[in-house]
């Protein structure tokens, strides 16, 4: 596994050069890509031109979020699968393997066993859609309990409910983006979920520390601390286990926004990596994100 960067995720507004540079500069050796400015960029400049700076900085890509409307009605998304097709081949092109998308907990329109239903077309679909270019799709969860109110019928906002969608999913690219934040935040045991997955499962790994017991916005989606800041999430034995898994994929800090003020931009970038370093370290892992031979001694 890798030490990922998405700048915009730390709030930042960055061209691909600067987040290159930012990530080389701040020991990441992969960042998230916004596959739809990097196609236009395509259009404008060229295919070679538009991505020399990725070659030459020999950084992985780590994930993209899906660009299309995948959670729209039935006719539009059809629609959206053929935009989808091209910008899937775009991303294989630069060595782009995984997108990402998150599952939106409750709706207006279908009850849970209908949006369970669904879901599984649509996550079957969109798997099709990805295989011929050898992506695969990682599927999260919203834990936040404000963006299940005033909706007429809850949906998936735990981790167990999430890996039972996922198992009926025809699509075998299909799999899990972890965000270990959403999985404390729903009141699941880490240790119980920990032991709940397997390396072929994981796409993708967001990792955040909680905010204290007592802090009044301890459950609101912007309550995020960076990696290690609080130890209200292990984040050290979180790594552990992905080792063990023998995990391949990017692991993301992702905190809130709130918690990085007055910063430069330079700053928040070096104080993320080095927090995410700090428990990186702590789990005994080398570089490349495997046990060092030293760990156990």
């Amino acid at each position: 596994m890798f030490k990922n960067l998405n700048a915009k995720a730390l709030g930042l507004s960055a061209t691909q050069s600067e987040t290159i540079e930012l990530a080389l500069s701040f020991g990441f050796r992969g960042i998230d890509l916004d596959i739809v400015e990097f196609a236009e960029e395509v259009t404008s400049y060229g295919l070679p031109k538009a991505r020399r700076l990725l070659e030459s900085a020999k950084l992985k890509i780590g994930t993209f979020a899906l660009p299309i409307e995948w959670q729209a009605d039935d006719p539009t998304f059809q629609g959206e699968l053929t935009k989808l097709s091209d910008l899937a081949a775009l991303a294989a092109s630069i060595g782009a393997r995984r997108a990402v998308g998150v599952i939106v907990p409750a709706s207006n329109e279908r009850p849970y066993h209908e949006n369970f239903e669904f879901y599984g077309r649509r996550l079957s679909d969109l798997g099709r859609a990805l295989e011929p270019h050898g992506l695969k799709l990682g599927v999260g969860f919203d834990a936040v309990p404000a963006s299940r109110e005033g909706k007429n019928f809850e949906f998936i906002h735990t981790l167990d409910a999430l890996l039972v969608l996922l198992s009926t999913v025809s699509a075998p690219n299909v799999g899990l983006w972890l965000d270990v934040w959403h999985v404390w935040q729903s009141g699941a045991s880490l240790d119980g979920a920990r032991q709940q997955l397997t390396r072929t499962q994981l796409v993708a790994v967001s990792l955040s520390d909680a905010a204290p017991a007592d802090a009044s916005d301890r459950h609101s989606a912007d309550s995020r601390w960076l990696p290690g800041e609080t130890g209200v999430i292990d984040a050290t034995a979180i790594l552990t286990s992905l080792a063990e898994l023998g995990y391949d994929g990017p692991v993301t800090p992702l905190p809130g926004r709130h918690r990085l003020p007055g910063m430069r931009r330079d700053q928040i970038v070096k104080l993320a990596g080095e927090k995410l370093d700090g428990v990186w370290k702590a789990a005994g892992l080398s570089p490349s994100g495997k046990i060092s031979a030293s760990a156990g001694r």
